[in-house]
């Protein structure tokens, strides 16, 4: 038996804010979505383009506020061929939440709260 990592899921409050900041911060974008006939829910996929990976993002209408993410101790992580230049693009759009300099790694924060790290390309 064998098993490969498919998707990661985030449920998200606000679809298009969303949508806008994973392809403004990380470069990901829409892949496929899948739409329930009574729009109780909107389950959009987004890609990178570089791995078979993906992002699932889960919008609930009737769920319109903030999810309750605990203390936030899971993550989602990406690597930057140029660390130092995503960093300082991410400090410029102000979603920089948490610089581990020791490790060489940092987070950013996304609209509901769901910190992703970011790692340098010889960091695992």
């Amino acid at each position: 038996m064998e098993f490969k990592f498919n998707h990661f899921n985030f449920n998200v409050s606000d679809l298009e804010k969303s949508l806008d900041f994973y392809a403004r911060t990380l470069d990901l974008h829409e892949t496929h979505r899948l739409q329930a006939e009574d729009n109780s829910y909107t389950i959009v996929y987004l890609g990178d383009k570089k791995s078979d990976f993906e992002l699932e993002l889960t919008y609930l209408p009737s769920h319109p506020q903030k999810y309750d993410l605990g203390e936030c101790e899971f993550h989602l992580a990406l690597q930057t061929q140029d660390y130092e230049a995503a960093l300082k693009r991410h400090q410029e759009m102000g979603c920089v939440c948490f610089i581990n300099e020791a490790m060489g790694i940092y987070f950013i924060e996304d609209p509901d709260g769901y910190w992703i790290e970011i790692i340098p390309a010889h960091k695992k």
